[in-house]
C-alpha cells in the first residue's frame, strides 16, 4: 500500500507544496473569524506546524536536486518574514510580529532536521 501512495504522490509534491503555499498566505493576510476561547500563544504551534509543513513539501519537491536544501530553507524563512511585514503594513486587523518569525523559522528548522534524518540515505 505504502508503495502505492509513493507512485501516486511521485512528480505530484511540487503542486501539494504550491497549494500549501497558497494556504499559508490566505490565512496569513485574509481576516479570520475571530475564536473567544483560546490558549495563550497556541498561534505559535500553528505557525510552527504551518511552516514545516511549507519547508517538508518543498525539501520533497527537490529532493533530487544538489544543493538546494538550504536555498529552500533560506526560502521558506524569508517568506515568514515577509508574511509578517505584509501583515504589520497593508493589513489593519493583523500584527507582524518577531515571534510569529522565530516560530515559522523553528518549523523550517524541524522541517530540514525531519528531512535530513528521513531521508538521509533513502533514495526516495
Amino acid at each position: 500500500m505504502l508503495k502505492r501512495i509513493k507512485v501516486l504522490l511521485l512528480g505530484k509534491f511540487i503542486y501539494i507544496a504550491i497549494a500549501i503555499t497558497f494556504a499559508i498566505v490566505c490565512l496569513s493576510l485574509f481576516k479570520l473569524p475571530s475564536n473567544a476561547k483560546s490558549i495563550n500563544n497556541i498561534d505559535k504551534v500553528y505557525h510552527s506546524i504551518a511552516y514545516f509543513s511549507l519547508a517538508i513539501t518543498w525539501l520533497i519537491s527537490f529532493h533530487k536536486k544538489k544543493n538546494t536544501k538550504m536555498l529552500i530553507v533560506f526560502a521558506c524563512i524569508f517568506f515568514g518574514i515577509i508574511i509578517e511585514v505584509i501583515q504589520s503594513k497593508f493589513t489593519n486587523y493583523r500584527i507582524g510580529d518577531s515571534f510569529d518569525i522565530i516560530a515559522n523559522s523553528v518549523g523550517v528548522l524541524f522541517a530540514l532536521l525531519f528531512f535530513n534524518l528521513v531521508f538521509k540515505k533513502k533514495a526516495y
